[in-house]
């Protein structure tokens, strides 16, 4: 087919592509993905984009498919990668000309031809930037433009190429091309700053489009073209312009008005003069020494005084403010601990910071940031009052503070706080006491005052450790600040109860505990809800402080929660919400089984909120968290939440269902819970284990979990469970067991190994498609002692609890290795006795002593051939559990457990769960801990010495070194 014709077919299904009838759309859609491939495809796309006489729609159309071919096909190894021929011909189509009219689609031309720069430029595109140079010198306005957008894409695409060639290649490039980019920088610039101060704003406009670009240009020039920038004149010159261009700039910002277009764009280019420094202060900290005078001269002159009246705007500050900040937290700019070990550059730069933060201008800056920045402005008040929920839950945390004016403040004051504090603190000191006693509520700037001050003592609560003593201020002032209830007084008493919250893992004696839990009681009745929101975040950070003590905050208890409840529900906002029920959570989790007669309302609140949260699953998780801690906290009585808790854990762990990317983690938590604290099994919470096989399938970070439910079902109701599910269980294990690491082969077959404890026949029948495997690997003697151990713990529970399996297994075993079974088995005695010393845990080792013992007495020769072995295992194993008593001198056990007690509590420790209790009485079953080894050893022996007589017994017993029976004798004396 002819490229015309071509052209026309593919013109057709692009245009039908665009419709907004799904009918016309996806035939439209599937054509074209089976174009892709095919050679032309590509020119046709670019003919027709190029082509202004086409709607626009199918013109922005055909260049997202040809972008999205390059990332597919453009690379010489990808499959159906396009012919040299047509990448030559497409390469010389994207830049003939730059005369795209229309923005949108001439950024997506930009950002396309980056794209085959970024694979094809020097090497195969060496004519690309010459190209670019040319075009951005003519004199017609739209293809300057687009050249210039062009070049600026191309650009950025380079520097971010990250392997050491690449960025050679780019450092070659910055060298050859700087002189000419700064000129034509300065000519635009100069351009703009005539056209703006003549009041041709529309010629400005223009110009001032055209200084932005070839700025964006230089910025990555500048930041990523150069090893040692420093040694650069042009480059040092440039940065050094930076800052009287940026004064320039923002002078012509008093004339011009807010909301006009020429200011939005003034702004952006005075930010990104601000990006050029930053990013230049954090990828060469040292060649930016000779900057950092000026720097904290202009951002300081700005921000903190006079000059920035009237032309500084809320992102400028923060970029400012930004800069300050990274000079002074900057490592770099640090001399070390030991000054001969400093570098001369972090000398230097430590000098000129010594000398430019003086006292008064530290004290300035200081003052400054409380007084003027802390300050709540007029827009944040009214949100206050018309969006109490949107004040009190704004997100501060993480890099807000690099966008943000707020919490950037707070976080410039901060820092400077913790390297000046010496001089800072006084300050600070001395506007806390300027504000003692109540402020008048009829003097607002007083009060917002008191609000800012108090917030910096918040902040610096660290810093002022040894110098305010919070108890005393506590008692003496602060609890009178919380007694006044006048509502524009609301502004103190949330910002009083937040500087607790801050104080309380600093300083605050526990004494003082059960006071402040009073003043949280009262607050959380505050007639405003932002003080109440407030209020809980501080019972959270008292709550889950180190030096929280229960007995103190059940008095409290009962009160405190039913307002938190209460809250929970009066609160709207999705966040509230999330942030009540963390308080909640914590609570719970703190108090444990006393919560119990408290959460009857919240137990009947949480279905419907659970039901309203659908489309909130950042909530349905805090809900899940919250469930985690209640069922923990009511134990066995959580079996009543069951009707509501099981369709969660249902859903949440349910990898069909959309919500589980979100909820999966929790809810297998709460699985987990449920049925630690389960008293005992129901169909429905076994019929969710149909959700495991699937979760078994991710083998993600979750599977540890899963094995402790799969585990935990065991314990529950290892016959009912492993009836409906081992089988389906054994097929997932003996998958997982192909591609799992040494880890989790070890954590598979720990469920297996309690399954054989818990039900020793069910268990081994229900898992013998993996038993094979074991069996081969003692044989082969497994390197790993890990999964050896194991090994012999698996194959140990069976010969000992279950000997016609273990014969079974045997005889299979035999046939697999062509050997007799007395044959094999004398290989497996040997590698057990060879590697006992993989097996470290006692319980282990005992049951390897006992499970070799119970293969006496016997008269089979391979057996008394390994005679001397087992007794070796039996002797160390009695060292390793008999205690001698000290009165009687005589031997015990101390592995056998007396019949069931309840234990004793103590404050700090957790109650025992159900399951905890369930594995008390199973292992008052396990012959480890309810056989005596010394009575087993010695009622073996004696079984074997029957068997064969005294003489032939002495001739065995003749095969064990001295030195061991004379040990065996002692541990067997008295029986």
């Amino acid at each position: 087919m002819d490229i015309q014709s071509a052209s026309s077919v593919v013109l057709q299904a692009l245009t039908q592509a665009t419709s907004q009838d799904t009918a016309v759309l996806k035939p439209a859609e599937e054509q074209l993905r089976q174009w892709e491939t095919q050679p032309g495809f590509y020119s046709v796309l670019l003919n027709i984009f190029t082509n202004h006489s086409l709607d626009v729609n199918v013109r922005f159309l055909a260049v997202l498919y040809f972008k999205n071919g390059i990332d597919r096909y453009w690379r010489r190894v990808a499959p159906n990668a396009l012919s040299e021929e047509e990448k030559t011909s497409l390469r010389a189509g994207l830049v003939t000309n730059f005369n795209e009219p229309v923005n949108q689609i001439a950024t997506q031309i930009a950002v396309l031809t980056a794209k085959v720069a970024r694979l094809d430029c020097p090497r195969q595109w060496p004519e690309l930037i010459p190209i670019l140079l040319e075009s951005v010198k003519v004199q017609d306005g739209l293809q300057q433009h687009r050249a210039l957008l062009t070049f600026y894409h191309v650009t950025k695409t380079l520097a971010s190429k990250r392997l050491a060639a690449d960025k050679r290649l780019f450092q070659d490039l910055a060298g050859g091309i700087y002189s000419f980019v700064c000129s034509l920088w300065n000519h635009h610039t100069d351009t703009f700053l005539q056209q703006i101060y003549a009041g041709d704003q529309q010629a400005a406009l223009s110009s001032l489009e055209r200084t932005l670009l070839s700025l964006k240009v230089l910025r990555k020039l500048t930041v990523h073209g150069f090893i040692e920038p420093h040694q650069n004149m042009e480059v040092m010159g440039f940065l050094n312009s930076v800052f009287d261009r940026l004064k320039q700039f923002l002078e012509c910002c008093r004339p011009v008005q807010l909301g006009n277009v020429c200011r939005e764009k003034l702004e952006k280019t005075i930010i990104l003069f601000t990006k050029v420094l930053l990013d230049f202060l954090e990828y060469h900290p040292y060649p930016f020494i000779p900057l950092i005078q000026r720097s904290l001269e202009f951002a300081v002159s700005y921000v903190f005084t006079e000059m920035g009246e009237g032309v500084v705007f809320e992102r400028f500050i923060v970029q400012c403010m930004n800069l300050i900040k990274m000079i002074v937290k900057n490592d770099a700019y640090k001399p070390a601990k030991n000054i001969e070990d400093s570098k001369p550059e972090s000398l230097e730069a430590h000098k000129i910071k010594t000398a430019f933060f003086t006292h008064p201008t530290l004290t300035e800056i200081g003052r400054r940031l409380v007084s003027h920045y802390f300050l709540l402005t007029q827009e944040e008040l009214t949100m206050w009052e018309e969006d109490p929920e949107g004040f009190a839950v704004e997100e501060t945390g993480g890099d807000s503070w690099k966008y943000s004016l707020r919490p950037c403040t707070e976080v410039l004051f901060l820092d400077i706080f913790h390297n000046y504090s010496q001089t800072l603190t006084p300050v600070l000191l001395e506007m806390v006491q300027n504000l003692q006693g109540p402020t008048n509520v009829e003097e607002p700037v007083q009060l917002l005052m008191k609000d800012a001050v108090y917030n910096a003592v918040g902040l610096a609560a660290y810093e002022l450790f040894d110098s305010v003593d919070f108890d005393v201020w506590f008692k003496n002032q602060l609890l009178a600040e919380l007694q006044v209830n006048h509502n524009r007084y609301k502004l103190i008493r949330r910002r009083v109860i937040w500087l607790i919250g801050q104080w309380i893992p600093v300083k605050f004696k526990s004494d003082l505990r059960p006071l402040l839990y009073e003043v949280i009681l009262n607050l959380m009745q505050d007639p405003d809800l932002v003080v109440r929101i407030e209020t809980a975040t501080t019972l959270k950070l008292t709550v889950d402080d180190f030096e929280f003590w229960t007995e103190q905050f059940l008095p409290y208890l009962e009160s405190i929660f039913g307002l938190l409840f209460q809250l929970l529900q009066q609160v709207i906002e999705c966040d509230t919400k999330m942030q009540v029920l963390h308080v909640i959570s914590c609570v719970i989790e703190r108090v444990h089984i006393q919560i119990r007669p408290y959460v009857g309302c919240l137990v009947q609140y949480l279905p419907l909120l659970w039901k309203q949260s659908e489309e909130h699953n950042m909530l349905r998780c805090a809900i899940l968290t919250t469930l985690i801690h209640l069922v923990q906290g009511l134990g066995a009585e959580s079996k009543n939440l069951y009707p509501f808790l099981l369709p969660v854990i249902q859903l949440s762990t349910d990898v069909s269902q959309p919500p589980h990317v979100y909820l999966l983690e929790d809810g297998l938590e709460l699985w987990l819970v449920t049925l630690e604290n389960s008293p005992a099994i129901t169909p429905e919470l076994l019929r969710i284990f149909q959700n495991m096989s699937a979760l078994l399938e991710l083998s993600s970070e979750n599977v540890r979990t899963c094995f402790q439910i799969i585990k935990a079902y065991i314990f529950l109701s290892a016959t009912e469970f492993l009836q409906n599910y081992a089988e389906g269980l054994c097929k997932s294990f003996c998958e997982l067991m192909k591609d799992i690491n040494m880890e989790g082969q070890v954590q598979v077959l720990k469920v297996v190994e309690i399954a054989l404890k818990v039900s020793p026949v069910l268990g081994s029948h229900m898992f013998q498609p993996l038993l094979p495997a074991v069996f081969r690997g003692i044989v082969d003697g497994e390197r790993y002692p890990v999964v050896m151990s194991t090994y012999l713990g698996v194959i140990g529970r069976i010969l000992l609890q279950n000997s016609s399996f273990f014969s079974a297994l045997l005889s299979q075993m035999a046939q697999e290795f062509h050997q007799e079974m007395d044959q094999l088995l004398g290989s497996v005695i040997e590698m057990w006795v060879d590697r006992m010393d993989n097996i470290t845990q006692p319980e282990r080792r005992k049951l390897s002593s006992l499970a070799l013992l119970s293969l006496l007495p016997s008269d089979n020769s391979v057996i008394q051939d390994k005679f001397c072995g087992i007794i070796n295992i039996c002797v160390e194993a009695l060292h390793d559990v008999m205690t001698e008593d000290s009165e009687t001198g005589s031997f015990r056990d101390c592995m056998l457990m007396s019949n069931f007690e309840e234990p004793k509590v103590t404050e700090d420790e957790e109650p025992a769960t159900e399951q905890d209790k369930r594995k008390k009485l199973l292992a008052l079953e396990d012959p480890v801990h309810s056989v005596s080894l010394q009575q087993f050893v010695y009622g073996k022996l004696k079984a074997q010495q029957e068997l064969m007589g005294d003489q032939g017994f002495q001739a065995l017993m003749e095969t064990v070194d001295t030195e061991i029976v004379q040990q065996l004798q002692e541990f067997l004396q008295g029986l």
